[in-house]
């Protein structure tokens, strides 16, 4: 029977529970810490995905639209005498374009001149919105079904077709309406985005996207879903940026991590209030977390039967003195000898009072790991620059010293001028180089307290903290010596490569009350700043630069 009364037990016993208990409290610290963390970074992963595939879609959107205001001050349309030309050139277009399902050109009265492969030609479109909106203005209109063009168009996936329509006036020379250029885009070129952008990351994340219309009917979803009302309450309670993630509960009554970006336009396009929604069960983005807790848990029980195996063997030697003070106190009873003996503690204590710090040091080490794993997601690997994700970590804090420091923020948005033919010509190790060297070079244009980001491609963004007094004097400086060192001639591998740089900057808080919108604005500035000719620096708010910075 095992002598549980024993000193030898009791000692074997107290290890056995210190060292499961010192598992099971950094397990569980570490653990939670890991979840939050991974949940955290897997949330804003979903929202960046929703993002990333909302702005494409929005960027087609206005392609389009710009391409048929283009098409339509052509003059075969604003003097429209041959119609055999115009249907040539919308045949040419559709076949240029494929998600164009059919464009035509309608008379002022609303019946169709001329359109790609003829299809409703002499037929009347003036009792549709396509036709009465566009007839006022540029319209672009929402997911519909189109029910007699679904039927005269080729339909090889026999599933119901959806379009949406863009429209505008086209008007002679004399100001007079000569006609509406009319196109219906077929839908199914968002799931082609989607696959093109998003399908490697579903796949291995085993994530799903819904298109979500401005009435919360869902455009883009599996098949059981098209055409059904997507609830959420996140949808309410979207941050002024409208990108978010939260835990939600889905109508199907499952959790998911779920992801969200609602639609903000692109240049001139408002959008249609579209949202495109991420989700990823809860279950399996947390299964990394589980997996590391029942790891160190497992560490730990294993570790603590053989620290009890040992604490067994060991308070042999651990009694030892005490059954050499026994005899001696026998022996002195007996009259034998007169003095108990000098008895010293065995180093074995010692020892495992090191192993025990092992222990926690390996639980520790664990813990740092992490820390730099989340480190690596926040910076750039090629440039070591921070990332994106650490630039959505470093603007609140920014926001907040600025504000009790009475200062403000300047935004540096800045593009690589001749990046391109460099990275063609040379290859892929000589445009690593030029970024390296371009990181390091506005590392030294910076400040105490500034920050330089890579935001991916040779795009890099600026936060500059100035003074409200000189806000505007000292972001051109810090452009002007951006501009200026980037200049400088690179050499790799023998040869000299030579690339440029374009800025555009805008303030915070003069230029807008939100750090987020005084960044599109910097990317706008930045815009103008390439259209003037590059090699410039362009801020919000000032004329348009006509000379490059010196």
């Amino acid at each position: 029977m095992f002598p549980v009364q024993s000193l030898r037990s009791r000692y074997a016993l107290l290890i056995a529970l210190l060292v499961s208990m010192l598992s099971w409290l950094f397990g569980s610290l570490i653990s939670h810490d890991a979840g939050q963390r991974i949940r955290e970074e897997a949330g804003r992963e979903l929202a960046e995905a929703s993002y990333m595939m909302l702005d494409r879609l929005d960027r087609d959107m206005q392609s389009r639209a710009s391409m048929l205001q283009v098409i339509g001050s052509l003059r075969v349309l604003r003097q429209p005498d041959d119609v055999d030309d115009i249907r040539r050139l919308l045949d040419h277009l559709q076949g240029q374009f494929p998600s164009i399902a059919w464009i035509g050109f309608t008379d002022p009265q609303g019946n169709v001149l001329a359109s790609s492969n003829r299809v409703l030609e002499g037929a009347s479109i003036a009792q549709r919105p396509v036709f009465l909106e566009g007839s006022k203005r540029l319209f672009i209109g929402d997911v519909h079904e189109a029910v007699l063009l679904a039927k005269l168009l080729p339909n090889p996936t026999g599933e119901a077709m959806k379009f949406v329509d863009i429209s505008l006036p086209v008007y002679a020379q004399d100001g007079k309406l000569t006609g509406v250029l009319a196109a219906h885009l077929s839908w199914s070129w968002a799931d082609e985005v989607r696959q093109a952008i998003l399908k490697p990351t579903e796949d291995r994340r085993q994530i799903e996207f819904f298109v979500v219309g401005q009435d919360r009917t869902m455009l883009l979803a599996p098949a059981n879903l098209i055409g059904k009302r997507l609830h959420l309450s996140m949808m309410d309670n979207l941050p002024g940026s409208n990108i978010g993630w939260a835990v939600e509960q889905w109508p199907d009554g499952e959790l998911y991590l779920t992801g969200l970006a609602r639609s903000q336009g692109h240049l001139n396009y408002p959008g249609l209030g579209w949202m495109v929604v991420a989700r990823r069960d809860v279950q399996q983005a947390d299964a990394p977390v589980k997996d590391l807790h029942t790891t160190i848990m497992l560490w730990g029980i294993s570790l603590a039967v053989l620290f009890a195996a040992c604490g067994w063997v060991l308070t042999l030697y651990l009694t030892r003195p005490l059954r050499t003070i026994a005899k001696a106190a026998d022996r002195l009873a007996n009259g034998e000898i007169t003095v108990i003996p000098e008895v010293r503690s065995p180093r074995e204590v010692a020892q495992l009072s090191q192993s025990i710090r092992h222990l926690v040091e390996s639980l520790t080490r664990q813990h740092t790991e992490l820390d730099a794993l989340e480190n690596r997601a926040h910076h750039d690997p090629l440039t070591g620059l921070p990332n994106r994700a650490a630039l959505a970590r470093y603007l609140p804090l920014a926001q907040q010293r600025s504000q009790a420091g009475s200062t403000g923020l300047a935004v540096l948005y800045l593009d690589l001028d001749g990046f391109k033919p460099v990275n063609d010509r040379y290859g892929h190790g000589a445009g690593d180089q030029v970024l390296r060297e371009a990181a390091l070079r506005l590392r030294g244009c910076l400040r105490a307290g500034d920050l330089v980001v890579r935001l991916g491609g040779d795009e890099f963004l600026m936060v500059l903290q100035v003074p409200l007094d000189d806000a505007a004097g000292q972001a051109r400086q810090i452009a002007e010596r951006a501009i200026r060192t980037l200049e400088s001639v690179i050499e790799w591998d023998g040869k000299h490569l030579k690339v440029g740089c374009s800025v555009g900057g805008a303030l915070w808080p003069r230029d807008d009350g939100s750090l987020e919108q005084v960044v599109e604005l910097a990317d706008q500035a930045l815009y103008r700043a390439k259209q003037a000719g590059r090699g410039r620096a362009a801020f919000h708010g000032e004329p348009q630069p006509n000379t490059p910075l010196a």
